[in-house]
C-alpha cells in the first residue's frame, strides 16, 4: 500500500477475496478484457468523438506508452483537471495501466485548490484543457508551476500554449503490471468547507463498487449511460463510467447538464439511464412541459448528491416519462440505490439501499451506541469498497474512522425496517436556536410543498440571544412569498413554531460547492 494511505486489515481483505468482491485484476485489465470480448461495441461517445472498446484500448495502450516516455512512471501522481472529454478517459485508464495515480480534480478548481493538490501529493505532472467555459487553465498552470518545484509536466488538451500537448502518443510498450491491490486514483472528499481531502481508491476495491454498481441497476450491454455532471466527482464516476464499462454499455459525455446540452444527445444516442443533481433534475422536469426532443429512450433517471425532497421526488416520472431511482454516495465509498421492483411508497422518502451484501450499515447516537431501530442517528459503514483512511491524515483518520474499520460519514439517517436509508441531513447540518435543534432538512421539505417555493436552503445565522437564528433562503416560484405566510403555511401542516424561519431572504439561485452541493457555507456568509 502507497505511504501514506491506510491498508486494509488482512482479515478483511482476505474475505473479501474469498467472497469474490475483489478480483485480481486491475483497471486496466479491466478494459483490455472488454476490448477482447466486445472489440466492436460502442464505449465512448463525446462530442463528434465516437470510440469502440477496442479503439478506447488501443488509444489507452498509446496514450500510456507516450506518457512513459517522458518518464511518468509507477506511483507517481498527475492531477488531472478535465472536463467531459474522451481524452479524461483515455487519460485515466492509460494511468491506471503505467501504475501512476490521478487526482482527479473538478473543472471548477482554481489556484488555491490546485496548487495544495499539487503540493500535497508531490504530483509530476498536470493535466488540463486549454479554454474551458471561458476559463484559460493555461494561466492557471502557469501560475501553479511557479510555486511547486515536484511538477516537470503540463500536458494541455487543445492548444498547448508554452505546455506540452495531449494526447501524447507512442508505439505501445510492455509495462510493469500494477499491484492490483494498490491505489489507482484519488478521488476528493465532498465535505462542503476547507479544501477537500483525498481519498485513496485502489483497484480492487473501486472496481468491485462498479460491478455492485452495475449488478444492483440490471445493466446489460444495452445500457446507454448519460453523463453530464462533471465525470471527475466519484459519483459520475462510478455510477457512470465503472458501472456502465462493466456491463460491456455505451457512456454518453455531455459538456453539462442544462437541457439545452443532454435532450439532444438523450433523443440521438437512445440514452437509457443518467444521474442528476436535485437542481439539474427540476430544471429538467420544467423543460420537459415544452421540449419537443424525444425523452422516451430513458429507462430511469437516478438522482442523488443531495437529498430530493418527496415534494419533489413525487414529480420526477410524470414530468420524464420515465422510472425514479433515488441514490446516495461518497467518495469515501458506501452507495446505494433503489431496486427496480421497490414500492413507489419507499422510492419517493427513501434514498435507497446499500449496493453490496459485504455492506455493514450502523445507525449510532453521538457516543457510538446503536439507536433504537427507526430512530435517527449518525450513519457509519464498513465494506469491501469503503476505505479505511484518507492519504496522509493520521489526525483527521483517527476522528472519522473507529478503531473498528467504520467510518462515521456525518450523515444523519434512519432505516427503514427493509433496511433502505433515509437521510435527515448532516450532524453539523442542525440549528441550536435557544437550544431547541432544529434539522435544516425537515423544514426545507416542507417549505418545498409551498406553491411559492421553487428550492430552499436553511440556514444558521449568529444571535446575541438565542445561540442562532434560522434563515430561509428561497429561490421563489412565480410570486415571492412572505415570512408571515411561510410562517402560516408551516402552522398549517402541523410544524413546531420554534422551527418557523426567523428570518427570509429571496435570492435568484442557490449556490454551490464545485461538488454540485448546496453551499450553505456561503449563503450563512451573505446574510451574516
Amino acid at each position: 500500500m502507497l505511504d501514506g494511505c491506510t491498508p486494509w486489515p488482512e482479515e478483511f481483505a482476505e474475505r473479501y477475496r474469498s467472497a469474490g468482491y475483489w478480483r485480481d485484476e486491475t483497471l486496466g485489465e479491466l478494459l483490455g478484457g472488454l476490448a477482447r470480448s466486445h472489440p466492436g461495441r460502442t464505449a465512448l461517445v463525446a462530442g463528434p468523438e465516437r470510440w469502440s472498446y477496442a479503439e478506447l484500448d488501443a488509444r489507452t495502450d498509446r496514450m500510456a506508452a507516450g506518457l512513459h516516455r517522458i518518464g511518468i512512471g509507477p506511483g507517481d501522481r498527475v492531477v488531472v483537471q478535465l472536463p467531459n472529454i474522451p481524452e479524461l478517459v483515455a487519460l485515466m485508464f492509460a494511468l491506471f495501466r503505467i501504475g501512476a495515480q490521478p487526482v482527479l480534480a473538478l473543472p471548477a478548481h482554481r489556484s488555491s485548490e490546485i496548487t495544495y493538490f499539487c503540493e500535497f501529493t508531490d504530483a509530476v505532472a498536470y493535466v488540463i484543457p486549454d479554454v474551458h467555459v471561458g476559463f484559460d487553465y493555461r494561466e492557471l498552470a502557469a501560475e501553479v508551476t511557479a510555486r511547486v518545484p515536484t511538477l516537470k509536466h503540463v500536458l494541455v488538451a487543445g492548444d498547448p500554449g508554452d505546455f506540452a500537448a495531449l494526447p501524447l502518443d507512442g508505439d505501445p510498450v510492455d509495462l510493469p503490471r500494477p499491484d492490483p491491490a494498490g491505489v489507482a486514483l484519488f478521488l476528493l472528499s465532498g465535505g462542503t468547507t476547507g479544501v477537500p481531502k483525498l481519498v485513496p481508491r485502489a483497484h480492487q476495491e473501486w472496481s468491485y463498487s462498479g460491478r455492485a454498481v452495475a449488478e444492483a441497476c440490471d445493466y446489460g450491454e444495452e445500457t446507454v449511460h448519460l453523463v453530464s455532471l462533471p465525470l471527475s466527482h466519484n459519483w459520475p464516476l462510478t455510477h457512470g463510467l465503472l458501472a456502465t464499462f462493466h456491463a460491456a454499455g455505451t457512456l454518453v459525455l455531455a459538456p453539462g447538464p442544462s437541457p439545452d446540452e443532454a435532450f439532444p444527445l438523450i433523443e440521438r444516442e437512445r440514452v437509457t439511464e443518467t444521474g442528476l443533481i436535485p437542481g439539474a433534475a427540476l430544471l429538467w422536469m420544467e423543460a420537459a412541459e415544452w421540449d419537443e426532443y424525444d425523452l422516451s429512450s430513458l429507462r430511469r433517471v437516478t438522482i442523488g448528491g443531495t437529498k430530493l425532497q418527496p415534494e419533489m421526488a413525487r414529480r420526477v416520472e410524470p414530468a420524464l416519462g420515465c422510472r425514479l431511482q433515488q441514490a446516495f454516495g461518497m467518495a469515501e465509498g458506501l452507495c446505494g440505490f433503489h431496486r427496480w421492483d421497490d414500492p413507489q411508497d419507499v422510492v419517493l422518502v427513501s434514498q435507497g439501499l446499500p449496493v453490496s451484501p459485504a455492506d455493514e450499515v450502523r445507525v449510532v447516537d453521538e457516543d457510538d451506541n446503536d439507536v433504537a431501530p427507526g430512530e435517527v442517528g449518525r450513519l457509519l459503514a464498513r465494506g469491501p469498497y469503503t476505505v479505511r483512511g484518507y492519504y496522509r491524515a493520521p489526525e483527521h483518520n483517527a476522528r472519522t474512522f473507529t478503531a473498528d474499520g467504520f467510518y462515521r460519514t456525518g450523515d444523519l439517517v434512519r432505516l427503514l425496517p427493509t433496511g433502505h436509508v433515509i437521510f435527515e441531513g448532516r450532524v453539523k447540518d442542525q440549528i441550536n436556536r435557544g437550544a431547541e435543534k432544529i434539522a435544516a432538512e425537515e423544514v426545507e421539505n416542507h417549505l418545498l410543498a409551498h406553491p411559492g417555493v421553487r428550492e430552499v436552503a436553511l440556514v444558521g445565522l449568529p444571535d446575541e440571544v438565542l445561540g442562532e437564528r434560522s434563515c430561509a433562503c428561497v429561490v421563489p416560484r412565480g410570486t415571492a412569498p412572505t415570512l408571515a405566510e411561510l410562517a402560516a403555511f408551516l402552522r398549517d401542516r402541523g410544524v413546531a413554531a420554534f422551527k418557523f424561519p426567523d428570518r427570509l431572504e429571496i435570492v435568484p439561485r442557490l449556490p454551490l460547492t464545485p461538488l454540485g452541493k448546496v453551499s450553505k457555507k456561503t449563503l450563512a456568509g451573505m446574510f451574516h
